[in-house]
């Protein structure tokens, strides 16, 4: 089995603050960490700007989250329902030198 780094990315938004650091294989991974913790819906979704540590990439992304029931073979401590995270790739940004 092949390890892959874990990577950070930087929440950032429109204005360039940035706040808040998720983690992940690939930035994907990340985006569904933010948007888990968006008011995003399917209908009115969020975006969500991660530029990863050490570059100028800012990855841009539709995000949402819905409340769907749990899976059948759900551990006992899990609830009825939980937060389903869902993001769409809306491009990327290259950050320009100030």
């Amino acid at each position: 089995m092949v390890k892959t780094k874990r990577r950070h990315f930087v929440l950032r938004d429109k204005n360039g603050k940035e706040a808040g650091v998720f983690a992940g294989n690939q930035p994907r991974q990340a985006a569904l960490k933010a948007a888990n913790r968006s008011r995003g819906t399917k209908a009115k979704p969020v975006e969500i700007r991660l530029r990863e540590t050490g570059t100028k990439k800012v990855h841009i992304y539709k995000g949402w989250r819905e409340t769907v029931r749990a899976p059948g073979d759900k551990p006992k401590w899990m609830p009825e329902k939980i937060s389903m995270p869902h993001v769409k790739k809306a491009g990327i940004e290259t950050l320009k030198k100030i």
